[in-house]
């Protein structure tokens, strides 16, 4: 019985040991870097320098996207052509055009700058332009 006792208490204090341990390593996963927290911004202004940084930097990404499916001839069906547009911020970016024939498919691509073509757009990608565009 004795014997029983004792190896409970070496059990006990094993366990206490090892939930010690446990929490240390828990206290030091939450302790912040130092270095980190010394690059960030402490004030208000230094935060909105930063968040005006990004969104300049975001502003570049073609994240402004549309897709316009359509029959580019009456005897092929299924919207198999297709525009794309893919443009930035300030509608800088490429339209991308599959015409889709019943023996062959072509693909183009036109430049758009501002949210405009210096080259003629079908309406098909005036549209896609059109839908990639943000609404105000």
């Amino acid at each position: 019985m004795v014997a029983l006792a004792i190896l409970s208490l070496l059990t006990a204090i094993a366990a206490l040991v090892f939930a010690g341990a446990a929490w240390q390593k828990t206290k030091d996963v939450r302790r912040p870097d130092p270095a980190a927290v010394e690059s960030l911004p402490t004030d208000v202004a230094g935060l909105r320098a930063e968040v005006a940084a990004l969104r300049a930097e975001s502003a570049m990404n073609l994240r402004h996207l549309a897709v316009v499916r359509f029959d580019a001839f009456g005897d092929a069906g299924g919207h198999l052509s297709w525009c794309l547009a893919l443009l930035d911020d300030n509608g800088d970016g490429v339209v991308l055009t599959s015409i889709h024939g019943r023996t062959e498919a072509r693909s183009y691509a036109k430049s758009i700058s501002a949210w405009k073509s210096s080259q003629l757009m079908s309406p098909e990608e005036t549209e896609a332009v059109q839908q990639a565009k943000p609404r105000s």
